[in-house]
């Protein structure tokens, strides 16, 4: 058997405190109702955990994930990046929260070889149609893949294509969902940039995204669909959220569904031999200093090593690395909050037919079946 291993992790939300902490940030002013500078996260961050060496390089906030990502030893390597990357536009009126990070720090992502983004969130065009070109052209300008969203709806819906090892592909189709956040005004349009909006997970909107991968899928490509969908801070996966799931996978649409949005991981499924990571939680975030949402978290997050047969994009294993976020840097977690976090995910990984297991390397492995 061939296979192939991809490296997925949830949000990757590098502006505001994060990016203030780098050497070339944007302006600090914040439009949210309790907090107007991003450099309140900051000392929100250092409070709790102590003083962050700022400026920092780009390296920084990755910590101790580069070396796991280089033991996982992925071909591809995707996030769900939800920020926009510009200094210009306008803050999308009447929206909460808006993030952005200076172009200057799109470094951040090199560092870490991240391969694509998932850009189909509630926050990519929080700085307008500007922010979002802006987006656009610095991340390809840095060699990084994008799905989900564009200048136009065909932009938007096109997958990002990787090529992998031995001629085959991998295709990542990206889109969002209203229940995250993304309001309807942001759907790409025929002359209009935009995401790609999924506006409801029912029959039609799955036999219409099987169809739209079969348009662009070739004999041996492996399906990523990453979606970003549901509220935060939930205690269990919504049940049409885990049937549209399986319908994507029974129409042959995913060999991989990619889910996040909830600030926390989420319970992890096998359908019909294929993985769905119905919420992947937040990688990367400045909440250290808020405090945990009933039996949530957002300071604790996952890799995904996802190793796949090549030829049928069937699970054949899952390396689950669990990771901790001190002063905006990544670090493997204390045996206290790695073991509370592998106490919640297999209580609902057993709810889905799956468990959560000790590997030889220190890592979880998903067991199923």
């Amino acid at each position: 058997m061939e296979t192939i291993t991809l490296l997925l992790a949830g949000d990757v939300m590098l502006g505001r405190g994060i990016d203030q902490v780098m050497p070339q940030p944007v302006e600090p002013v914040l439009y949210e109702s309790w907090v107007h500078d991003a450099r309140d996260y900051v000392r929100l961050a250092e409070r709790a955990n102590g003083v962050i060496p700022a400026p920092v390089d780009m390296a920084y906030v990755w910590g101790d994930a580069l070396a796991e990502m280089d033991r996982l030893a992925p071909a591809a390597r995707i996030v769900n990046l939800e920020t926009a990357v510009t200094r210009r536009g306008e803050p999308w009126p009447g929206k909460g929260i808006h993030y952005r990070m200076s172009p200057a720090h799109v470094g951040c992502l090199a560092t870490a070889r991240i391969d694509a983004c998932s850009l189909a969130n509630n926050h990519v065009l929080d700085w307008g149609a500007q922010g979002l070109d802006d987006t656009l052209a610095t991340l390809h300008a840095a060699g990084v893949l994008t799905a989900g969203a564009g200048a136009d709806l065909q932009q938007a819906q096109a997958p990002a294509v990787l090529a992998l090892p031995c001629g085959s592909r991998l295709l990542l189709f990206a889109l969002a969902t209203p229940t995250c956040g993304v309001p309807s005004a942001w759907a790409a349009q025929a002359q209009r940039s935009g995401v790609a909006w999924l506006p409801r997970l029912d029959e039609a909107s799955a036999q219409d995204l099987a169809h739209h991968v079969r348009q662009h899928r070739r004999a041996g490509d492996i399906a990523v669909v990453s979606l970003h969908w549901g509220e935060n801070w939930v205690d269990a996966v919504p049940e049409q959220q885990r049937w549209f799931a399986h319908r994507l996978i029974d129409l042959g649409a995913a060999d991989v569904v990619h889910g996040h949005s909830s600030h926390h991981p989420l319970p992890i499924e096998v359908h019909a031999g294929k993985l769905v990571l119905h919420g992947c939680g937040d990688l990367v975030n400045d909440y250290e200093g808020i405090g945990p949402h009933g039996r949530q978290r957002s300071d604790l997050g996952c890799l995904y090593g996802v190793t796949l047969d090549r030829a049928n994009g069937r699970l054949v294993g899952l390396d689950i690395v669990p990771m901790q976020l001190r002063r905006f840097r990544l670090m493997l977690p204390q045996a206290a909050e790695r073991e509370w976090l592998h106490r919640l995910l297999d209580e609902g990984c057993q709810a889905l037919g799956t468990r959560i297991e000790a590997s030889a390397q220190g890592h979880w492995r998903l067991g199923w079946g």
